[in-house]
């Protein structure tokens, strides 16, 4: 199966959703993004590598990492290899001098350690076309380009419940989603991608 490169473009924060992030990963050369939902203290981790800051004591993930350097083990790549009722599963590509093995992880961990590393991320077709969002390809695909491993906080203004969408029309969901990805906010673009494939499936 043909792998698909991601890259981190944006790490969002709901503040009236309490503790509700999203990591936004964008297609390399390509218009999708695919956003996954992570709590604050993973969120917190992709952080503080993605602005390169450097605690006094190291974090969770950077024992990780120093662990794996000082037994001589590379992380080549993370895999966002599976999609099971909207949970994404991830696997660690490492390798040894003498072994490659391949180590379940939750993909929150697996993002932050990929930051670390320095490494790439890749998923498969099939979870971008379940998951995935497309962004439209206008002028602002540059600016968006630019922001990539920034720090996003947005407020949102919309409502944050799923209910008021199951009123809407597939048109006015479309319109919608453009809007709040239009404002970064991935959280709630999340409910209505959700909600529009779920109309999808149901014809």
């Amino acid at each position: 199966m043909k792998k698909i490169e991601l890259e981190i473009v944006a790490l969002s924060h709901s503040i009236t959703q309490t503790h509700s992030y999203a990591v936004v990963l964008g297609e390399v050369n390509g218009l999708r993004r695919l956003p996954i939902v992570i709590g604050g203290f993973e969120a917190q981790a992709i952080a503080v590598a993605l602005e390169k800051m450097h605690p006094s004591r190291p974090l969770t993930h950077d024992l990780m990492k120093n662990f794996l350097n000082a037994f001589a083990i590379d992380l080549h790549e993370i895999i966002i290899c599976d999609l099971q009722e909207g949970i994404f599963y991830s696997k660690l590509v490492c390798s040894s001098e003498n072994d490659t093995i391949e180590i379940d992880s939750r993909t929150s961990d697996a993002l932050a350690l990929a930051v670390r590393f320095g490494c790439p991320i890749y998923t498969y077709e099939n979870i971008l076309e379940s998951a995935g969002i497309l962004m439209e390809d206008t002028g602002s695909s540059g600016k968006k380009k630019k922001a990539k491993q920034e720090v996003v906080v947005e407020e949102q203004s919309s409502p944050t419940g799923n209910e008021d969408l199951k009123t809407m029309t597939l048109e006015e969901l479309n319109t919608l989603l453009n809007d709040v990805l239009e404002s970064e906010d991935y959280i709630r673009a999340i409910a209505i991608r959700d909600e529009i494939n779920s109309r999808k499936k149901g014809r």
